[in-house]
């Protein structure tokens, strides 16, 4: 019986554990520029591949906001429930080969993430090279 219970309290913590040291979940946005909280997206994987999907906006003025900028199959969509981030893989305990949407100019970018610490998210989008690029730290949001 105590086998039993220490086996199951194991596997418990391992799953707690690796939800923590994941990137997959849903994460606070912080714009770069401004500090400000911006929305909500829960990343996700799909195919092997990661994605990120806007499921809720924060600032109540862009609430219902569409993605006139954006253009093919994003263009003139609602924001809140667009997928931003698209088809990332995993490199070492980096994710990149992907891109990212910036709704707010409708550009995609070249873009890696990478856990930073415990709940954080580094998240970079760039041109050409990582040099020239942005880099925002989202926060992980506690179900």
């Amino acid at each position: 019986m105590k086998k039993s219970i220490t086996i199951l309290a194991l596997f418990i913590s391992m799953t707690f554990y690796s939800q923590k040291h994941t990137v997959v979940g849903k994460w606070k946005t912080i714009d770069d520029e401004t500090g400000q909280a911006k929305s909500i997206v829960e990343v996700y994987e799909k195919s092997g591949k990661i994605y990120g999907k806007v499921v809720e906006i924060l600032e109540e003025e862009n609430k219902n906001r569409i993605c006139e900028n954006c253009s093919g199959e994003d263009k003139n969509k609602p924001i809140l429930g667009m997928v931003v981030i698209k088809g990332l893989s995993k490199v070492g305990k980096e994710y990149k080969k992907g891109k990212i949407l910036d709704p707010k100019n409708g550009k995609l970018y070249q873009c890696f993430i990478t856990l930073d610490g415990n709940g954080k998210l580094k998240v970079r989008g760039f041109v050409g090279i990582s040099l020239f690029g942005r880099t925002q730290y989202w926060y992980r949001v506690k179900d």
